[in-house]
């Protein structure tokens, strides 16, 4: 499995232009790039969809496994794993999207069970 290198990383951390686009159910095509927000955990790059697993692009996330975002300024392709339930990485990601978001109106709603539910990791797509 491929990581992201902590150049990216860092790069990541302080980015807000993050689009992503889970390929649609062709495996082939890339979705509509939706912005969203996306966190720095560690070497692990997170993103919460804001309308919890309802949300099309989670939901295409998790089917396919797989698609292209668009970060700090450039494309990547990359592969989606969904998170599950674990009280002490909620508790830390919940921080980070704290630490970067605190400015905006819309932080708390990010933190409520429905987002927190629909936690992906991003990582580059394995050669």
């Amino acid at each position: 499995m491929k990581e992201w290198t902590s150049t990216r990383l860092q790069a990541f951390a302080v980015a807000d232009d993050l689009r992503i686009s889970p390929f649609y159910s062709d495996g082939r095509t890339y979705g509509t790039p939706t912005w969203i927000w996306s966190v720095v955990v560690g070497n692990h790059l997170y993103v919460r969809a804001w309308n919890g697993p309802q949300s099309s692009w989670y939901q295409s996330a998790v089917a396919q496994r797989a698609g292209r975002i668009y970060l700090a300024g450039c494309n990547f392709n990359v592969t989606f794993t969904p998170v599950a339930s674990q009280p002490a990485l909620t508790a830390t990601v919940d921080a980070a999207y704290r630490r970067k978001y605190v400015e905006s109106d819309y932080l708390l709603p990010m933190l409520q069970a429905g987002p927190r539910s629909a936690t992906v990791e991003i990582l580059p797509e394995n050669l």
